[in-house]
């Protein structure tokens, strides 16, 4: 038998019911974000991309391809092995410390992506507590759920952002065991925003440590960045806050920030930090800049609620159906992978507009969509242009509309 008929029926599976992943080839223009260029089937075409991570163009930053290419000049491209053995740069160890700061935490640990840092954490901490068991929120990213699933911890799944559903599981277990609450400020898929206090008062009460996920929330949120837990006042009351440097940062890597003894328990112990090579230093020094930047500056965060504002009433106005949440989040929902892979696809081919279309297993079958997420440097043209698009493919494809486009 070759090998490859292992994989073939597998991948057709995934074709027929619309899931199959195909990723747009594109080449971001240094200083011209959202724009980029499609490498296709084609020439090669201009589009703007409406779907990035990079929420507050950061990667395009001056401030930050200075610092990384001070660098890159200064220090070379590798980080030279592992941190324990040759790997650590003085910029790590600048980063370190500016995100303890950011955090109002005694420590913070770099990871090579927001992805490792949940697993390594998670891993290592509900697998080195004796007896631990992890409260996982349904809804968290599949990181945290690796992570926990490698720890071997017992896990114990509530019901998304459900406060009773929580107490009644905290309340069942026995008083002296050891837990973790571990849930996302902002989730990704929909934007909605877990009650954060609400959690830290059961924790609380229940005597249990909390880990809060704020990959889609550090650098947006807060006045200096800190995430949905400093714009709340409550980063103190967090055993651990894990972040990304590759979202509103807008370059690569993960970490945790908590106290100076949690920290260094998972430096000596987590696999997924020990035994991988460290971030580049040039890329540690250019999300330093970020940090630093974000830390003083609220133009960029004011510029994109302005925007994630425009964009959600022009689709009120055009009725097109979209989560209406309190984030950056802007989930447009059309319920069916082929008509979503389409539509995507139209948009790219006949309107220069790139928006992957996020599928099963990513969200639940029937609720397939495509996340749109403004940023501050998309224009009043460029959302007028993307309305008149969707609104155009709604019809076309017989997309049904809000009542509000009646009015």
């Amino acid at each position: 038998m070759r090998h490859d008929e292992y994989f073939k029926p597998a991948l057709d599976t995934l074709k027929a019911d619309g899931s199959y992943r195909v990723f747009a080839d594109l080449a971001r223009q240094r200083g011209q974000f959202p724009r980029a260029v499609h490498h296709g089937d084609g020439e090669p075409r201009n589009v703007t991309v409406w779907c990035s991570n990079d929420y507050l163009g950061m990667g395009q930053h001056s401030a930050v391809l200075r610092a990384m290419h001070t660098a890159i000049d200064a220090l070379g491209a590798g980080a030279g092995g592992t941190r324990n053995i040759s790997g650590t740069s003085h910029p790590h160890v600048l980063l370190e410390a500016e995100l303890a700061d950011l955090h109002g935490k005694e420590a913070a640990l770099l990871f090579t992506s927001g992805y490792v840092s949940n697993w390594a954490a998670l891993g290592t901490l509900a697998g080195r507590i004796p007896g631990c068991v992890v409260l996982s929120d349904a809804l968290n990213h599949a990181s945290m759920i690796e992570g926990i699933r490698h720890s071997r911890a017992e896990r114990v799944i509530w019901r998304h952002n459900d406060l009773a559903d929580l107490e009644a599981k905290l309340a069942a277990m026995p008083a002296n065991c050891p837990k973790l609450i571990a849930f996302e400020s902002v989730y990704s898929m929909d934007g909605d925003i877990a009650p954060i206090a609400a959690i830290c008062n059961l924790a609380d009460r229940y005597n249990a440590m909390t880990y809060l996920d704020e990959v889609h929330a550090v650098g947006l949120y807060g006045p200096r960045g800190g995430g949905v837990a400093e714009a709340e006042g409550l980063m103190d009351r967090l055993t651990v806050i894990q972040g990304t440097l590759g979202k509103a940062y807008g370059v690569v890597g993960g970490y945790i920030a908590a106290s100076a003894a949690l920290v260094d328990f998972v430096r000596s112990f987590a696999s997924g930090f020990i035994f991988t090579t460290a971030l580049p230093p040039t890329v540690a020094a250019g999300a330093c800049a970020s940090v630093r930047h974000l830390k003083t500056s609220d133009a960029e965060r004011k510029a994109q609620r302005a925007n994630v504002a425009a964009v959600r009433e022009e689709l009120d106005a055009a009725g097109i159906p979209h989560i209406d949440n309190p984030s950056h989040i802007i989930p447009v929902m059309i319920g069916c992978p082929h008509k979503c892979r389409m539509i995507s696809d139209i948009l790219m081919a006949d309107h220069g507009i790139y928006i992957q279309p996020i599928n099963y297993p990513t969200v639940p079958r029937g609720t397939e969509r495509l996340r749109i997420t403004p940023s501050p440097v998309h224009t009043r043209a460029d959302i007028d242009r993307l309305i008149g698009a969707l609104s155009a493919l709604w019809t076309q494809c017989q997309l049904a509309r809000l009542p509000i486009a009646a009015q």
